[in-house]
């Protein structure tokens, strides 16, 4: 005789999944900005890779892998089409050049510029959607499970 789970199991997991209903909200959260950016010709993953590279000085591929949590490799694969629109440089460090640094360009500066406008609206619809208590408590609940 085999087990099987049955229909009441089945939504209970589709009503209390954690990990359904996170995939679900991101999923809906990536359509509503890839189209917010979409006149930009960047999609949200962009947006993110781009503001990750914002800082005073180029960071190393690492990590920014880490920050974005993606490995190394997708990371590059990402960066390729910033690189080709002369978003991003990938420079090797001063002090060691086979350390490789992200560099934003100044393109690349502007058009981030233009997308956080974007996205400080957007985001502010979302949190206006949320509430505010309930919008800080699920960055709080998502930090505590990353």
């Amino acid at each position: 005789m085999t087990n099987q789970v049955s229909f009441k199991t089945t939504l209970h997991v589709r009503d209390h999944c954690l990990c359904l209903a996170a995939q679900k909200a991101a999923r809906a959260l990536a359509r509503r900005f890839d189209e917010a950016f979409r006149p930009l010709g960047l999609t949200n993953g962009q947006f993110s890779l781009l503001m990750s590279l914002n800082r005073p000085e180029p960071p190393p591929i690492g990590p920014v892998a880490d920050l974005l949590a993606m490995d190394r490799t997708t990371l590059t694969a990402n960066l390729k089409p910033l690189e080709r629109r002369g978003l991003v440089k990938v420079i090797p460090a001063p002090k060691d050049r086979r350390i490789r640094l992200l560099k934003l360009t100044q393109d690349g500066q502007e058009l981030l510029a233009e997308a956080a406008e974007i996205w400080t609206r957007e985001h502010a619809a979302v949190d206006r959607l949320l509430g505010d208590e309930t919008a800080d408590a699920l960055r709080e609940g998502l930090a505590a499970l990353a």
